[in-house]
């Protein structure tokens, strides 16, 4: 029987949906375990609490330029109700002069700003998507690791432990940073640290 190309693309698709979607199939002898990730949102101690890193790359400038800019706003003080409208507009303007050059348009600086603002209350945080991984374990070693959600929001590198694995003392981490939320801040990769 024949079928028209469009049936035959269709089909194609769905084989690729249904591998892509499938878990990888692993060696004879290794097994899955999943890690415990910890922390990972401590920030820079120059950026007093601020998520630089993910604001500067998000806005696609090095954090070294947002902090340069930043030094020209003056936040108003705790418990002050925030700032008056005039200094408000002082604030976007030193931004905006600082930032403006390096392609950072008003509604791209909002849009990063309303992302990464802390909720109100004590012990907020900036939006973030924890991320999870496996350990892959042979012989009660760790072979390898994958991440099965690299999640988003990270400022450092989160601590990494493999439970009931006779692991080494520490892994590396690799984060990346880029323009996209969902992405900025997420685990690209988890290794064991060379010594």
């Amino acid at each position: 029987m024949l079928r028209s190309p469009l049936t035959l693309a269709a089909c194609l698709l769905l084989s690729l949906v249904f591998a892509a979607s499938a878990e990888t199939p692993l060696p004879p002898g290794v097994k899955r375990v999943p890690v415990t990730l910890a922390g990972g949102f401590e920030t820079n101690p120059v950026d007093h609490g601020r998520p630089v890193i993910l604001i500067a790359s998000a806005l696609g400038v090095a954090p070294e330029v947002f902090r340069e800019t930043f030094t020209h706003v003056h936040p108003a003080g705790p418990g002050s109700g925030g700032p008056t409208r005039e200094e408000a507009q002082k604030n976007k303007k030193a931004l905006m002069d600082g930032l403006g050059k390096f392609g950072v348009t008003n509604d791209r600086l909002d849009t990063v700003s309303n992302y990464y603002r802390y909720p109100p209350g004590p012990g907020g945080r900036w939006k973030t998507k924890d991320a999870s991984a496996n350990a892959l374990v042979k012989d009660g070693k760790i072979v390898g690791f994958e991440v099965v959600d690299h999640g988003s929001g990270y400022t450092s590198e989160p601590t990494v432990t493999v439970p009931g694995v006779d692991a080494p003392a520490s892994f590396k981490v690799k984060l990346a940073y880029t323009k996209e939320f969902d992405t900025n801040g997420s685990i690209q990769s988890i290794a064991v640290e060379k010594k």
